[in-house]
């Protein structure tokens, strides 16, 4: 029986070690021998030699999730564990295992235990046999930026030998602990995880200009580049005048209008924007004409360009041009109003100042 109870804590100790083994670098398989040492009783120490096969994705910034795939790992029972359980009349061994390991992240420190499966294996009646174990590693989110280490600790396995017409043994179900044989690498995944996209936010100073109005109009608000991009332009006013004599002013008020993307490359960024437009307030002679609903009838699609002499660090220039489509909602004037501002050729010129 104790011979027995030797050859299951060999085989619990394997399975403990693919445990471990599960996480590794980033879509980048593994396949690592390891030999661990189980105390058995008469027979005293045993050694099992362990193979471990697995994918690991590792994120590309703090924040991502660490992920193992295709764990598969084989231990190698030893000839006396084997004569062991024949003694018993052991035909097969099956059971479960639980592997400790370790995984530091930055300043974190997080124990975790995997658990196993040891598949149905058909014992011989002499010579070693390998058992294969398979387990399934919870994804694992890594917060911080830096050394990212995954390190094998103890483990624990519960085997059941059975005979061949599927009654136990004389050993029942036994528990085993085994240890990692000194002078080996305890380490099986390090790397060092990348500091989080810096996401860049800017102060906005600069102008649109209405070609159709021959007019321009001071802009001021805030823009984001990075992982996400964000703008925010206050409420501006362009003073025109028709056919060169009638006075008029329009209220512009650029609001986002679904989501903004862009890249980031060459040290600045190319944003992509689409923005609602209204006008809210437009006069002639001082006098209002138009609706407060008085509106561009399409969101504007606008593309943003970093120019010559900016650096994501401090900012710099910004440009980009569009096209108003006829308004709606302007009231009585809406076609006179339409025709004085749509039309394409119109600029954003803009100065990005870091903050």
């Amino acid at each position: 029986m104790r011979k027995a109870r030797s050859l299951l804590a060999a085989g619990l100790a394997c399975l403990t070690a693919l445990a471990v083994a599960a996480p590794a670098a980033a879509s980048t398989p593994i396949d690592k021998k390891l030999s661990f040492t189980c105390p058995f009783p008469l027979i005293g120490q045993q050694r099992l030699d362990v193979a471990i096969k697995a994918s690991f994705d590792v994120p590309a910034a703090p924040g991502g999730t660490f992920t193992t795939s295709d764990l598969a790992v084989s231990v190698t029972v030893p000839d006396k564990s084997t004569r062991g359980l024949a003694l018993v009349g052991a035909a097969s061994i099956e059971g479960t295992a639980s592997a400790g390991v370790t995984l530091a992240n930055g300043s974190l420190t997080l124990p975790l235990s995997l658990p196993l499966t040891v598949a149905k294996t058909a014992v011989p009646a002499s010579g070693p046999f390998t058992t294969p174990a398979t387990g399934s590693v919870p994804p694992v989110q890594l917060p911080n930026a830096g050394k990212t280490t995954l390190t094998i600790g103890d483990f624990s396995a519960r085997l059941t030998p059975k005979k061949a017409d599927g009654s136990f043994t004389g050993l029942g179900s036994f528990t085993s602990d085994c240890t990692l044989d000194p002078g080996q690498d305890p380490v099986l995944l390090s790397f060092d995880l990348g500091s989080a996209p810096t996401q860049h936010r800017y102060a906005v100073a600069g102008s649109t200009a209405v070609k159709a109005l021959g007019a321009a109009a001071p802009l001021t608000g805030s823009f984001a580049a990075g992982p996400e991009f964000a703008s925010a332009f206050d409420r501006t006013r362009a003073e025109f005048k028709v056919f060169g004599v009638v006075p008029g002013s329009a209220d512009l008020q650029f609001t986002p209008d679904g989501p903004q993307t862009g890249e980031l490359g060459g040290g600045g960024f190319a944003a992509h924007s689409t923005f609602a437009l209204t006008l809210p307030q437009v006069t002639l002679f001082g006098l209002p004409v138009a609706d407060a609903a008085c509106r561009a009838s399409a969101p504007i699609p606008v593309d943003l360009r970093t120019g010559s002499g900016f650096t994501l660090a401090t900012g710099g220039p910004v440009a980009g041009t569009y096209t108003i489509p006829p308004l709606t909602g302007c009231g009585a004037f809406t076609a006179y109003l339409s025709s004085l501002v749509q039309g394409g050729g119109n600029t954003f010129a803009l100065m990005l100042t870091a903050r």
